[in-house]
């Protein structure tokens, strides 16, 4: 099975099951990710059909695109500049991201440094 070029849902789904690991997510976040913009239509008869509700965003990006991205900036492998625009990132939001969990991943990484130190 390993060696196959390709893998049926149906197993790959099985083995979700029995290792308990979401294999799809994978392929859902790239898909999230590299999506391109949706298209704009600038049609009034849209806003019309708009409810006067608020609407809220769902959070597109998980925990595990936010690290990556963190964590290619702190390695240098890119700029927050080739973030922003590869990824279509607002940059505010990529400052956010910056104060929320960079502090938090240096805090761990500086634990375990220091567990790995005591044993």
């Amino acid at each position: 099975m390993f060696l196959q070029k390709q893998l049926d849902t149906d197993a790959l789904l099985k083995w979700c099951k029995l290792l308990e690991y979401d294999f799809f997510r994978v392929y859902s976040q790239h898909l999230i990710l590299y999506a391109p913009p949706g298209r704009v239509n600038s049609s009034t008869s849209t806003k019309e059909k708009e409810s006067q509700l608020p609407q809220f965003r769902k959070n597109i990006y998980t925990k595990e695109v936010i690290d990556f991205i963190l964590e290619s900036i702190e390695y240098k492998e890119k700029t927050k500049e080739q973030i922003i625009s590869e990824y279509k990132i607002p940059k505010t939001t990529l400052h956010n991201w910056i104060k929320k969990y960079a502090v938090g991943n240096k805090a761990k990484t500086q634990v375990s440094k220091l567990k790995l130190n005591i044993k």
